[in-house]
């Protein structure tokens, strides 16, 4: 008698599923961010850095809020360090995400990674400086303790990164590294926001053009806070066992992926008539 010998059918493994789901929506997030940081990148080359070069510096104050101010020759510095690092940041934090250089090239992702913590230091002192020093965004108390609490993250976090690279620690290393990543690039998610709300129909309420509205001051603390409050939650499902958990957090990521890309897209359609 002959026996037919059926495939063994491939049972569903929940907790697999999840991590991967959870894996692909990391991925969804990571490749617009990447996109839209080097196009900001490029934004930053074309608006301050080029004009800089072509010894046309005036450009800037078309650009800025409060751009070089005659006589002020600190508060320039800290300006021009602050936009050149910015450059640097932006290409080399998105360096700093792609596996594959991890794996295939670590030692120019050690290396990167210390002239990003480096460059991110310097241009949160820059920051700070100017923060307190000019009438930046408003001249309004409040936006200057968004930005300032902003920079003291990026360098509390840097150092703890830092201490457990040192300490060989790899796996939280790379956990507080990712969150200097979020706050370091509160900028452009600031960028990203207000890009996602130029492609939704009619006006922003609680906007205005000098950044002083309800809206814009709550836009100047999530910036940061909002995208680092989403990595805390992707951080904590990626080590719980709890298949449900990894599956909303995939599920929170891929609308924050969705909402980064409609942003992204929003803002590159800005840079790009500008430029």
């Amino acid at each position: 008698m002959n026996e037919t010998v059926l495939p063994r059918l491939r049972t569903w493994d929940p907790n697999a599923a999840a991590r991967s789901a959870l894996q692909t929506s990391a991925t969804a997030w990571v490749v617009p961010a990447i996109v839209g940081q080097w196009f900001f990148a490029y934004h930053v080359a074309a608006a301050f850095i080029g004009p800089a070069f072509a010894g046309r510096l005036a450009a800037w104050n078309k650009t800025l809020f409060v751009g070089l101010v005659p006589g002020d020759l600190v508060g320039n510095a800290a300006l021009a360090a602050h936009l050149f690092i910015a450059f640097v940041i932006t290409v080399g934090g998105t360096l700093q995400l792609i596996p594959q250089i991890r794996t295939h090239a670590p030692k120019f992702h050690h290396w990167n990674g210390r002239l990003y913590i480096t460059s991110a230091y310097i241009a949160s002192l820059a920051g700070l400086y100017m923060i307190w020093t000019r009438k930046t965004f408003g001249g309004i108390l409040i936006n200057d303790i968004s930005v300032s609490l902003d920079a003291v993250l990026i360098m509390v976090f840097s150092t703890i990164a830092v201490r457990y690279a040192m300490a060989r620690k790899i796996d939280v290393h790379r956990r507080w590294a990712l969150r200097t990543f979020m706050v370091g690039s509160g900028v452009w998610f600031t960028r990203v926001i207000y890009g996602f709300l130029r492609m939704v129909p009619g006006d922003t309420p609680g906007s205005t053009d000098d950044m002083t509205g309800p809206t814009n001051i709550v836009i100047g603390f999530a910036s940061y806070l909002l995208p680092l409050a989403v990595l805390e939650f992707y951080l904590v499902a990626k080590r719980s066992p709890n298949a449900r958990a990894k599956f909303a957090t995939a599920a929170l990521v891929l609308v924050a992926a969705g909402v980064t890309s409609i942003g992204v897209y929003g803002t590159i359609q800005g840079w790009l008539r500008k430029h």
